[in-house]
């Protein structure tokens, strides 16, 4: 869809200005002409240039669904709704968002339409299933079922991360302690060798390390700096993406653990697709593309070839071998009784509690790696100085 801005004339001859999405030129002006507006000047607007960068979190994405859920339900227009969830945003960029979206559904635009004009804020997931609530009418329950998808997913966001941050405090402790262990310590012991040349060899390779990060830790930074970087472009290219998002899946002890944690996420997100009327195919490019896995979409790109076939979904899906043996079967027990989405929606519940045990495990496999790094390290740095002391206990003795 492309967003065109325009300036026009009503039937009582006052100037309107607005936007509007369409996807070619002559559709924009058909839809001109079905609101009664005659155009006096157009053009196509440059989607690198939006207004505004805001991008909802998980959080908002659901209170807002929730907000207007229960306004459509209570008798509310679907203006007045809008115009109500334009007041009470706090931010100011979001209030922004909100009252574009106002405008825009006022001069006649779709809810679905206005909300496309701002895709970078709002996920495409949700922009689908408004379309499909506005499709079928029953925009107030799709409202629902989105909070209720934003909110679980807010929670295993918040699940990931409250998890990781006693293994980030660790990581951060093992840096500063070698930092600290070969900028202050270390130094100290390699004075007391009258003779550079009787160091062990580990001895003089630590204190070639500590050197250079003392007289060099510029480099250092650049160095990290370029990895950071190298890393970032590395996985804009897709052969390697690829085999990053494989390894993902497919890695010795996490693969099985990030396997739940996805079926929890693509059972939901297929159950709110599928429920709401939207054709299988799409739900399969929408609920894998919520995964962002190139490994993934390859394997669906399949799944999709099969399903328009005729082919059954869960044997489609079988043969990915991304998902357990136990989710394929209940897939097929949801076609063969013809109550797939409740199926998928109980499954996903199943999975979630799962994911959350999920990220527990992954967590608790980070910790005794980080553990044995600062061991191994400190293990290092005392056989690297304990000949040092050695030696200047034996010479306190002799004298």
């Amino acid at each position: 869809m492309k967003s065109y801005s325009y300036i026009a004339q009503d039937a009582r001859g006052k100037q309107v200005k607005g936007k509007a999405t369409a996807e070619n030129e002559q559709e924009f002006l058909e839809k001109m002409k079905e609101r009664g507006l005659f155009i006096k000047d157009y053009g196509e607007e440059d989607s690198s240039s939006s207004k505004s960068i805001y991008k909802f979190k998980t959080k908002e994405l659901s209170f807002c669904c929730r907000q207007l859920s229960a306004m459509l339900t209570s008798g509310l227009t679907l203006v007045k709704a809008i115009d109500i969830m334009r007041t009470e945003q706090e931010n100011e960029k979001a209030k922004a968002i909100w009252q574009d979206i106002y405008e825009n559904v006022q001069k006649g635009e779709s809810f679905s339409s206005a909300l496309e004009m701002h895709r970078g804020s709002f996920p495409d997931f949700l922009i689908s299933m408004v379309g499909a609530g506005e499709a079928s009418g029953s925009l107030d329950v799709i409202m629902t079922r989105m909070s209720d998808q934003y909110a679980k997913e807010n929670k295993l966001n918040n699940t990931v991360k409250g998890a990781m941050v006693y293994p980030i405090i660790l990581g951060v402790l093992c840096v500063v302690i070698v930092i600290f262990l070969f900028t202050f310590i270390m130094p100290t012991f390699f004075d007391m060798y009258e003779d550079p040349s009787t160091m062990p060899a580990l001895t003089k390779v630590m204190q070639a390390i500590s050197n250079f990060i003392i007289h060099y830790w510029y480099i250092l930074i650049a160095i990290i700096v370029a990895i950071v970087i190298g890393i970032k472009y590395a996985l804009k290219v897709p052969d390697f993406k690829y085999k990053v998002d494989r390894l993902i899946l497919k890695g010795p002890g996490w693969g099985p653990l990030v396997t739940k944690i996805y079926t929890a996420r693509f059972s939901r997100t297929l159950s709110s697709l599928y429920s709401s009327g939207i054709p299988m195919v799409e739900c399969l490019q929408r609920a894998s593309a919520i995964l962002t896995n190139s490994y993934v979409d390859e394997k669906f790109e399949n799944v999709v070839d099969e399903v328009k076939q005729g082919e059954t979904l869960s044997a489609a899906i079988t043969r990915t071998e991304l998902f357990e043996s136990m989710f394929c079967s209940v897939i097929y027990v949801g076609e063969e009784s013809g109550a797939l989405d409740s199926i998928l929606e109980k499954t996903s519940d199943y999975y979630e509690e799962e994911s959350d045990s999920a990220v527990e495990r992954l967590v608790h496999m980070v910790e005794p790696v980080m553990l044995i790094f600062m061991g191994l390290v400190i293990g290092m740095v005392v056989v690297g100085i304990y000949p040092a002391l050695y030696g200047s206990m034996d010479s306190i003795e002799n004298e």
